[in-house]
């Protein structure tokens, strides 16, 4: 982690890293590498961010203070405090007792920003809106893995007026009106695989394809859709191999090295664009029959006979409106009317535009250029 942040300090002005959970979780700071742990390792100045819209954020902000490490303390420069609806005003006085009873300056407080919802799912909180049942929309059912990855791939699906994304849980059933089944990333295939066994989500999946449905598997999903995934150097854990789901005529040998890199071409007969990060490589006479031709020379994925069962190592390929059209149409639906990209960056524009208004910027800069110093 520490490499990572070298390189990138020696390559950007200003490096934001952002925590993960909360750096007044005392019981964990000994392992800790994601929060007070870094900031002392790379000796980089922090603010906190407090989610007023969870409540009790006076005493969050205060509690963190009251239970920090004099050390970790040191490092923290001021807060901000995230998510309010209303009149900001009326949180003066809470703003300032926290700068009293924590001795940290306040860089501001920042209005419920609608411009998010439209924004790529940073984390998990977006597996929690599960199923809800419109039977006017194409049904797309995503079963939610263990160690489920890049699952803002469905993102430009969910945008779609005429598509309803549900994330099935653990313990429940891929309903049969799905119209499809997506088999998302993940970080570990193999486990996941398991995994996917252990739900009877197996037989799900294979009788929804013998119904005539259609399944899209995305990166560890399109590995699962073969007939095997193996790993013969134990990469990721002591399982070696696993059968996959049949359902394309390919096999995938995982390895050391990692593929990451921005690929381009034409899949169903639309641009692509998008990015593999994958380790592994699959194989096998269903390759023949590629999902997409890239620009680079190569093909990837590969297609069933009967064109229901797509597997691709291409993550963010329904952010092109025309390509996503073209798989909806697959399914007997329609969309495509918009570019996810564009609407992603507009989004980042009207953020930017109200972080600018409501935080003090120039001390926040100060602080960031005093660490690149």
């Amino acid at each position: 982690m520490l490499e990572s942040w070298d390189r990138l300090s020696a390559r950007c002005d200003v490096v934001v890293i952002e925590g993960a959970g909360s750096p007044a979780e005392i019981n964990l700071r000994d392992g800790d590498i994601a929060n007070m742990g870094f900031a002392r390792a790379a000796n980089v100045p922090v603010v906190l961010v407090g989610d007023i819209d969870r409540g009790g954020v006076i005493a969050s902000l205060v509690g963190t203070r009251a239970v920090l490490d004099p050390d970790d303390a040191a490092m923290i420069r001021g807060f901000i405090v995230n998510k309010f609806r209303g009149d900001p005003a009326l949180f003066d006085g809470g703003y300032r007792a926290i700068e009293r009873f924590t001795g940290w300056r306040g860089f501001g407080v920042v209005p419920w920003i609608e411009a998010v919802s439209r924004l790529p799912s940073e984390d998990a909180v977006i597996l929690e809106r599960g199923i809800r049942a419109d039977p006017g929309r194409l049904l797309v059912a995503c079963p939610i893995l263990p160690r489920i990855a890049n699952f803002d791939d469905l993102d430009p699906l969910r945008a779609e007026p005429n598509v309803e994304v549900a994330m099935i849980p653990p313990g429940m059933p891929i309903p049969v009106e799905a119209d499809l089944i997506v088999l998302p990333g993940s970080k570990a295939t193999i486990a996941d695989m398991a995994f996917v066994r252990e739900q009877g989500w197996d037989i799900d999946i294979l009788a929804h394809h013998r119904r005539g449905g259609s399944v899209l598997g995305i990166c560890g999903g399109y590995q699962m859709l073969g007939r095997r995934i193996t790993d013969p150097l134990g990469i990721e854990g002591e399982r070696r191999e696993i059968e996959g789901l049949g359902l394309l005529d390919v096999l995938t040998r995982l390895g050391p090295e990692k593929a990451l890199r921005h690929v381009t071409g034409c899949a169903f007969g639309a641009a692509l664009d998008a990015y593999e990060m994958h380790m592994g490589e699959t194989t096998g006479v269903a390759t023949a029959k590629p999902f997409a031709t890239l620009d680079h020379g190569g093909t990837d994925g590969a297609v069933s006979d009967d064109g229901r069962v797509i597997g691709t190592y291409c993550h963010g390929l329904l952010g092109n409106g025309s390509l996503r059209g073209a798989v909806l149409a697959r399914i007997g639906g329609s969309g495509g009317a918009f570019d996810h990209g564009k609407v992603v960056d507009a989004a980042l524009d009207d953020l930017a535009e109200a972080l600018e208004t409501h935080l003090d910027f120039d001390p926040l800069l100060a602080v960031a250029q005093g660490a690149a110093r």
